[in-house]
């Protein structure tokens, strides 16, 4: 039925009945109810501390929940989309509130946050930031990183941004606080602008993925240095397929490459994903502009980020720099043992070790290959997921835990909403003559298969590889009926090169400490067997329970290797697998 108007003579008319508000759409709501949702996660356990000795910060967190019940209420009632987006900003302040509130019950920080505020110490008077270790940093609940060499690497091994930025911090306390201000700082600054950068219904969906779940402000709580690149990276990434749009970068594109460099001083994360947005960014501009005007844009691009990253850098390069150097290719180059979720896995939990687990590095790197080959070849296709394409190669490095992925995920969402497939749709791509003929689709398959083959095999001869050195215990004493002080192994190197072993027993998932060897060959010559006396560190190795299943395990630093067997260490006639 047609709306009734009445007119008013003498003037415009106009009717007195104004249209109907437009209503939200319901997926609107549903994300924001599950944003709102997600800040239930991890909140009980920091209230929870909060009660016992910082009541004002509970009080705080209990004013949370009730904002989490009314805005969950409102989300599913209100009648106007403004109406809702208002509600998003009020579930994003909870966030920012919450997240507050966790860092000022929990700010020591971990490893991460001690080495930063300690470079941001050593820079503030004056004296060297790399290749210097501080040990003292560490035990008492702080975790290390073990090396294949049988030591612990106690550097700082980031580039200089995040103690540049720390070290105005020093002042707010002893451990990582200063560090973990600053990361988690940087993101609630990364979630604002994310926030306000997205569409207008997306923007609870930065709420949830930066805030929400408990997942990212850890970290920051943490002092990863990571979390700041990937607040620099989030400007970067917002619609990054129009920077250069036109021929010209201007202020939104200098900022934007000013940010790229700026990540990439951060953290070495960065560094992986610089190549796919700069190979994304000269295809599209090259669809649009023509080869010439492309690079012209890609090469300010590039001489931007280059100018901000080596200022940030300057100081380190001129005053120390050859361990500049190595410390920022330092998680590269360490020959830090397995850890991860990754691939790993196979030879670390799954068998008893590989002779060749250098290959897990390598086809690591030819994955990171491959995959920007793939995406030069199908930018088109491959374009929206250039900010999740670079991780994918970590699943195979020695190295693959799952915070690689996890801390770079707002990174995804603002790709998949800023980024669709259609601002890909006249991206140039390189085409060779047998992609584009009459059979391109068998050609494409196979240079898919062409490309990613010598990673994957890289990876099976990793996962494939046999342990070297046959493990056997012979010998327990015990320091208690729970502890044992020295174990006797008896060690066979199968392997047709001399090794150089070093031990340690495991209960579970990670690694122990080092074990020492009171006696035994530092170098086991190829084909041979030797008794080795290993002291566990402190003296004393404690057993979680008698009948516990403990694996013992020698790893080599070149080749690099690792060897498991078994053992039962719960009563005296202890027997080794093989």
């Amino acid at each position: 039925m047609a709306e009734t108007q009445r007119v008013t003579p003498g003037r415009r008319d106009r009717p007195l009945i104004s249209a109907a508000p437009e209503p939200p759409a319901q997926w609107h709501r549903v994300l924001t109810l599950l944003a709102d949702v997600s800040l239930f996660i991890g909140t009980r356990s920091v209230w929870t501390q909060a009660a016992g000795h910082r009541l004002a910060v509970a009080a705080v967190i209990s004013a949370c929940y009730a904002s989490i019940l009314v805005c969950g209420v409102l989300a599913l009632v209100v009648r106007r989309a403004r109406s809702l987006a208002r509600l998003d900003l009020c579930v994003l302040v909870t966030a920012l509130t919450l997240t507050l509130c966790a860092w000022t019950l929990y700010h020591k920080g971990s490893d991460e946050a001690l080495l930063t505020t300690q470079a941001a110490r050593e820079l503030a008077a004056g004296h060297a930031v790399y290749g210097q270790p501080w040990p003292w940093l560490f035990g008492h609940g702080v975790a290390v990183t073990p090396t294949v060499t049988g030591g612990y690497d106690y550097t700082y091994g980031y580039p200089p941004l995040a103690p540049l930025l720390t070290a105005p911090l020093l002042w707010l306390g002893h451990g990582g606080t200063p560090a973990t201000a600053v990361s988690t700082g940087a993101l609630l600054v990364g979630t604002v602008v994310l926030w306000r950068l997205l569409p207008v219904p997306w923007r609870s969906a930065a709420t949830m993925v930066c805030l929400g779940f408990a997942m990212l402000p850890t970290y920051g709580r943490l002092g990863y240095p990571a979390i700041l690149a990937m607040a620099l990276l989030v400007p970067v990434v917002v619609r990054w397929p129009r920077i250069g749009r036109g021929g010209r970068l201007g202020p939104a594109g200098v900022a934007q490459a000013a940010c790229l460099g700026a990540a990439c001083a951060a953290q070495q994360l960065p560094w992986f994903l610089a190549p796919f947005l700069l190979a994304g960014i000269y295809a599209v501009r090259r669809g649009e502009l023509g080869g010439r005007a492309a690079a012209r844009v890609l090469g300010r691009l590039v001489g931007i980020a280059g100018v901000v990253w080596l200022l940030v850098n300057t100081y380190f390069a001129v005053s120390e720099p050859g361990t500049w150097l190595d410390g920022i290719a330092l998680p590269l180059t360490q020959g830090a043992t397995l850890h991860g979720q990754g691939l790993i896995g196979i030879s670390l939990y799954y068998t008893n070790g590989s002779d060749r687990l250098d290959w897990y590095g390598h086809a690591s790197l030819l994955l990171a290959a491959a995959l920007l080959a793939l995406f030069v070849l199908f930018v088109r296709r491959l374009g929206p997921a250039a900010t999740v394409l670079p991780w994918c190669a970590f699943y195979l490095a020695t190295r693959s835990q799952d915070g690689y992925y996890l801390m770079m995920t707002p990174l995804w969402l603002a790709a998949a909403v800023t980024a669709p497939p259609p601002e890909f749709a006249g991206a140039w791509q390189p085409r060779p003559r047998g992609l584009s003929g009459p059979h391109r689709r068998p050609a494409r398959v196979a240079t898919v298969l062409l490309l990613l083959s010598p990673a994957l095999a890289s990876a099976a001869l990793a996962a494939t590889g046999t342990p070297p050195l046959r493990m056997r215990v012979v010998a327990v004493r015990r320091a208690s009926a729970s502890a044992v002080s020295r174990l006797t192994v008896r060690v066979t190197n199968t392997d047709g090169s001399a090794l150089t072993p070093h031990f340690t027993l495991t209960a579970g998932q990670g690694m122990d400490p080092y074990w020492s060897a009171l006696r035994g060959p530092a170098v086991l010559p190829a084909h041979t067997t030797a008794l080795y006396e290993l002291r566990p560190p402190g003296g004393r190795y404690h057993l979680v329970r008698p009948d516990a299943r403990i694996r013992l395990r020698a790893f080599t630093p070149s080749p690099q290797t690792l060897s498991s067997a078994y053992v039962r260490l719960g009563s005296a006639g202890s027997r080794s697998g093989g």
